[in-house]
């Protein structure tokens, strides 16, 4: 393997492990009390969060979807010749991702942070994973 093509892996690598953890951070909110869920999203902007079984159960949900995301981020950081082919998928639902946190956040004019940071995480991750199946060309 080229020099080059072995620094595009290193990138890609790393690129993975902040997918990996980046999304799979969420398995807290799925274990984690409620109380500790509300008061961690009262941080992040929420207001008052009242204590709902249906927002619970919603958070969890949420929370389980994004930690296997994350999952999927980390197979194919640990078996990359395996599951190389999903990088390109995973790009294009990353960035949809990321276009869906952009307009509902400019529409519902919701303050930078959060916002910002996970609209750029999204869009970020999923741009940087086509350049790199482009240049690699490991993955076609």
């Amino acid at each position: 393997m080229d020099e080059g093509r072995q620094n595009l892996s290193v990138i890609c690598r790393l690129v993975l492990l902040a997918a990996s953890f980046g999304w799979g951070v969420s398995v807290l909110g799925v274990f984690l009390p409620w109380s500790v869920t509300a008061t961690g999203l009262e941080g992040l902007g929420a207001g008052a969060i009242p204590n709902d079984p249906m927002l619970d159960y919603w958070s969890r949900m949420a929370c389980g979807a994004f930690t296997i995301i994350g999952s999927l981020y980390a197979a194919i950081l640990i078996a990359p010749h395996k599951y190389a082919v999903m990088i390109p998928l995973m790009a294009w639902l990353t960035i949809g991702e990321g276009v869906i946190l952009l307009v509902s956040g400019l529409s519902l004019g919701l303050q930078p942070f959060p916002f910002y940071c996970d609209t750029a995480f999204c869009l970020g991750i999923g741009v940087t994973f086509l350049v790199l199946v482009k240049k690699n060309k490991l993955y076609k």
